[in-house]
C-alpha cells in the first residue's frame, strides 16, 4: 500500500465561518438541494454527524456511481477544520484502499477566506496514482464548492 497526497488551494469571497457551514456542518441537506441532478441525498447512518459518524452520498442515475461512505475522523468547528475518509464505495474502484481528506477555512482580510485541501489517497498493492488520474474528482469538488459559493452570494443571510 502507498499513500499519494494532494493540496489544492482557492480563495472564496465569503467569510469562512459561512463557507464551512455550507460546506461542512450543513452539506447534507444542502448538497442534494443545490445538485438534485447529480446527488439524491446524503445520509448520516452512524453517529450525530460530528466525529466518528459516517454519511453515505447516494448518487442519480446521471452518475456512474452509486454510493460512497464517508467517515468523519475531525469535526473542529472553532477552527473551522474537518478531516473525513471516503471509507467505502465504488468511487474507490479496484486501486484504492480510501481517500482522507483535510479541508480547513481561513479568514482573509478581505472578509473572504482560503480553503485549503488535501487528499491522501490510500493505493492498494503496488498502484501508483497519477495527478492526471484524479484531475475528473478535483473538477468536480471544485464544481460543488462554486455551486454553494454561488448560493451563498445570492442568499446572504443563509447561514449569516
Amino acid at each position: 500500500m502507498g499513500v499519494t497526497s494532494f493540496t489544492q488551494e482557492f480563495t472564496c469571497p465569503i467569510a469562512a465561518a459561512r463557507v464551512f457551514k455550507a460546506l461542512i456542518i450543513e452539506s447534507n441537506t444542502l448538497i442534494p438541494k443545490l445538485l438534485p441532478q447529480f446527488i439524491e441525498s446524503v445520509d448520516v447512518i452512524q453517529g450525530d454527524g460530528g466525529a466518528g459518524s459516517i454519511e453515505q452520498v447516494n448518487f442519480t442515475e446521471a452518475s456512474h456511481f452509486k454510493n460512497v461512505k464517508h467517515r468523519i475522523d475531525e469535526l473542529d468547528k472553532e477552527n473551522l477544520m474537518c478531516k473525513y475518509t471516503m471509507i467505502e464505495g465504488d468511487a474507490l474502484g479496484d486501486k484504492l484502499e480510501c481517500i482522507a481528506y483535510e479541508v480547513k477555512f481561513e479568514t482573509i482580510s478581505d472578509g473572504g477566506c482560503i480553503c485549503k485541501m488535501t487528499s491522501n489517497y490510500h493505493t492498494l498493492g503496488e498502484f501508483e496514482i497519477k495527478e492526471e488520474e484524479i484531475k475528473a474528482g478535483k473538477d468536480k469538488a471544485m464544481g460543488i464548492y462554486k455551486v454553494v459559493e454561488a448560493y451563498l452570494l445570492e442568499n446572504p443571510t443563509v447561514y449569516a
